[in-house]
């Protein structure tokens, strides 16, 4: 059984370039997403989040490889973050960020498959944030992006450069939430090596909603 590593066979999503920013369409995918607020680093929700999306992730891995025959390599940790203002976000003002913690699904794991999986990973452990799990369609579009070598609270130098450079000078706007996929384990790899695709969806400047 052929088992499908998603940032290999969509590598022009997984692997952008880490000196220049790159535009990219990402295509609708289907996402379990798990919403909250507060700060990543001290949140008990933010890690409640990231605990229920992985064990029902694992759970819909297991499923497919069993009962569908489809085996697939668990695709990494995503967010999407803002804030009711703006400004919070650009001051690091880590505790009135909102956020949406997710992992993409493949498109032939259905909504019962899921059902099953959390079952499974109810059954396993005790999850309080599996009742607000959401298994969503996001469909980001035309967006720009670039890998982040380095510390989380590094990023700010290159976001600034795509939303005050790269943005007005190529007739952009945004058109969305930041995205961060989260592709090191900050566990095992040292902060200045951590991987973090930083990525915005835009549109055209004067483009319709």
């Amino acid at each position: 059984m052929t088992k499908i590593d998603f940032k290999k066979t969509l590598k022009q999503l997984y692997r952008p370039s880490s000196k220049q920013f790159e535009t990219v369409v990402v295509p609708l995918m289907q996402f379990l997403m798990l919403d909250g607020r507060g700060n990543p680093n001290t949140a008990p929700a933010w890690q409640t989040a990231v605990e229920t999306l992985y064990a029902v992730s694992y759970k819909a891995k297991f499923i497919s490889k069993k009962e569908l025959g489809r085996d697939y390599v668990v695709p990494p940790l995503e967010g999407l973050w803002w804030a009711e203002d703006m400004s919070a976000f650009t001051a690091a003002d880590k505790d009135s960020w909102l956020w949406t913690m997710m992992i993409m699904l493949p498109d032939w794991i259905s909504a019962e498959v899921v059902a099953e999986a959390k079952q499974q990973a109810a059954k396993a452990k005790t999850l309080p944030g599996l009742p607000r799990l959401q298994l969503a369609p996001y469909d980001e579009g035309l967006s720009v992006q670039i890998m982040h070598i380095g510390s989380y609270d590094d990023e700010a130098p290159t976001l600034r450069k795509l939303h005050h450079e790269f943005l007005p000078q190529n007739n952009l706007i945004e058109a969305g939430k930041h995205h961060e996929i989260y592709l090191s384990d900050p566990r095992k790899v040292a902060p200045e090596k951590l991987k973090t695709i930083l990525r915005q969806p835009v549109k055209k400047t004067g483009q319709p909603d």
